[in-house]
């Protein structure tokens, strides 16, 4: 139905039953259809009809305008961190996952990283060994100055010096396996995935001779076994009652004579890592930066003892000293 000006109203049947009288008229006046178009009413009011039509497309870009940009700023795409967000999510990532966006070269990554402050090792001559200190003087000694140091006690109330074990952690994974998504670090071996870890012969795992020895780490992600761990061990009583101990545990096992590389590590926060079984030694390098004021260390880690360190600012190497298998489970505190 169509209404003009004045109020009345034309429904559509009159409107079509309107037409038909008119090109009724028009073939008995001997006028084709094809000509009315040519008829200057017939212009004028297609005319008038075009302009309505295009004056009712302009509220409607406007709207459609006004709504994104509504949309735009409800989800902050126009900063950068929301467009960030939305770019990620699209994807089925999230901005705080350890994958980056674009992979960046190790090298490129230590080229770009900012300048330590020095006196975080100044005057250190050796990694020192510490029994029954307070989170209070652990907080003002050790926590977030860069110090590293060795806390001898902390495992007096744990299990997992006598559980933890390379079929403890295969049966542990049994069910989850394909599941685990977080970081895997191969070292020199064939390894690509943790489950082919678990996959090695009964004899390799336990170091037999003649059999290829073997070191790797990983993180893990999968909750059901966070909590199995945890029920073995506990938050270290050293930590700040403020310190958060995060989630995600790391492990390390391996054959005597192997460890980790020189390296610094690229995470959020320091960490503590417990020697459950065997020795390690840690080789500790300042920063680039840092070689004119502060000195190489080295320390060995004994079963039972948990090292705290910033590996983000020390470079670090290890390698197991001891004829057993080494075992070493960690996290970061903030």
């Amino acid at each position: 139905m169509q209404c003009g000006v004045g109020g009345g109203c034309v429904t559509m049947e009159r409107a079509e039953q309107r037409l038909q009288e008119i090109l009724g008229r028009a073939d008995k006046l001997g006028v084709p259809a094809a000509g009315l178009v040519r008829l200057a009413a017939v212009k004028k009011l297609l005319s008038r009809r075009s302009r309505s039509t295009r004056h009712a497309v302009v509220p409607l870009l406007a709207g459609v305008l006004s709504v994104t940009l509504a949309l735009v700023y409800y989800l902050g795409l126009h900063t950068h961190d929301g467009f960030s967000r939305a770019w990620l999510k699209w994807h089925q990532q999230d901005l705080y996952d350890p994958m980056c966006t674009i992979p960046m070269p190790d090298q490129l990554l230590k080229a770009l990283r900012p300048p330590e402050d020095c006196s975080m090792c100044q005057g250190i001559n050796q990694v020192e060994k510490v029994s029954k200190i307070s989170p209070t003087q652990f907080e003002k000694t050790y926590a977030y100055s860069g110090r590293p140091v060795v806390v001898t006690d902390a495992m007096q109330n744990w299990t997992a010096q006598h559980v933890f074990n390379f079929q403890f952690f295969k049966g542990v994974y049994e069910q989850s396996l394909e599941q685990l998504g977080c970081q895997f670090f191969p070292y020199e071996t064939e390894f690509t995935q943790l489950h082919q870890v678990f996959n090695m012969s009964e004899e390799r795992a336990r170091l037999q001779d003649g059999t290829r020895p073997w070191y790797i780490g990983w993180s893990n992600c999968d909750d059901r076994a966070a909590r199995i761990f945890r029920q073995h061990y506990g938050r270290p009583y050293f930590l700040p009652s403020t310190a958060e101990n995060k989630k995600v545990d790391w492990i390390f096992m391996g054959s005597p004579g192997y460890g980790a590389h020189m390296h610094v590590d690229n995470v959020e926060h320091p960490s503590w890592q417990a020697q459950l079984r065997g020795r390690k030694k840690w080789t500790l390098e300042p920063p680039p930066e840092c070689y004119y004021q502060c000195g190489r260390l080295e320390v060995i880690v004994e079963p039972g003892e948990i090292i705290v360190l910033d590996t983000n600012r020390w470079y670090h190497q290890t390698l197991i000293v001891s004829e057993e298998m080494s075992i070493t489970i960690g996290a970061e505190y903030d």
